[in-house]
């Protein structure tokens, strides 16, 4: 892609971000979730986890000035979720034994399929690895799994992460080793 930029997302970037997760999740997600499903995902298992954002370990890609992706990793021990997830824990990881935690990849459904999440994914790997992490986890929804798996990413076990709307999530726990 040309005029492609990654940078480290910034509090400014919230509204913009919360607009492509909407999209990314009601149109990328229709062939693996049901519409009450994703409905019941938005703004809890499938959101913005501003911690990421303070920590500088979440990232967008922008175009033309547009913003056509998302994702992070992090060093806390979260898995997936937004702010308002059930659970979550900002606890810090020690990268001697845990794993950090690959987070929240979106990509705009008009710009799918055209490398941008793998392309966050090395930023995210490369980060990860400098910051003295051996090994990656995430939790991947059903459609993103084919894309993990690309990046060397193996099953661990499937979750059904709870919706507010009495739904349940199929998610899959994934991890690697980094090189």
């Amino acid at each position: 892609m040309n005029n492609e930029m990654i940078r480290p997302a910034v509090e400014a970037d919230v509204p913009t971000l919360r607009t492509l997760i909407d999209a990314s999740v009601m149109a990328l997600q229709a062939g693996d979730y049901t519409e009450a499903q994703r409905r019941g995902a938005l703004g809890t298992v499938f959101g913005i986890d501003t911690q990421l954002i303070a920590d500088g370990t979440y990232f967008v890609v922008e175009t033309e000035g547009r913003i056509v992706g998302c994702g992070g990793w992090s060093r806390r021990k979260t898995l997936f979720g937004s702010d308002h997830v059930t659970g979550k824990d900002d606890a810090l990881l020690d990268p001697d034994v845990d794993p950090a935690k690959i987070r929240a990849f979106f990509v705009h459904p008009d710009w799918a399929r055209r490398g941008i999440g793998s392309r966050i994914m090395r930023a995210c790997e490369d980060a990860a690895a400098e910051a003295g992490f051996r090994r990656l986890e995430l939790g991947a929804t059903l459609t993103g799994v084919p894309l993990y798996e690309r990046h060397g990413f193996t099953p661990i076990e499937r979750i059904e992460a709870p919706l507010p709307n009495g739904e349940a999530l199929p998610v899959v726990r994934m991890g690697k080793a980094l090189d």
